[in-house]
């Protein structure tokens, strides 16, 4: 038995990192302050993308090389950049309530 064509196993690659996404964009903004969090769905999403593949782009230029199992320390790096994407996406958007200064 095969692992299946070339076409489906990027299928599949594509999917498990929208699935891995979510779950690190999540995560990521659970990491964030609370006031530094204030995002869409559909935005902690893209942060969670983001911060998969970016994150395992800084995992790899760090000498990681992936383990036997589940590799930890790239899931760590993973939600790390993603909290720093859901932080930096609240902070463009506008929707950061933390506090702000008044000017006079």
């Amino acid at each position: 038995m095969g692992l299946g064509t070339t076409s489906e196993r990027t299928e599949m690659e594509i999917i498990g990192i929208i699935v891995a996404g979510f779950i690190i964009g999540l995560l990521g903004k659970l990491v964030a302050p609370r006031d530094k969090d204030n995002i869409p769905i559909w935005l902690t999403l893209l942060c969670g993308i983001g911060g998969v593949l970016l994150g395992g782009a800084i995992y790899a230029a760090f000498g990681g090389d992936g383990s036997p199992g589940i590799d930890w320390t790239r899931w760590v790096v993973a939600v790390a950049t993603s909290a720093g994407l859901v932080v930096t996406a609240s902070t463009v958007t506008g929707r950061n309530t933390g506090s702000k200064r008044i000017t006079r």
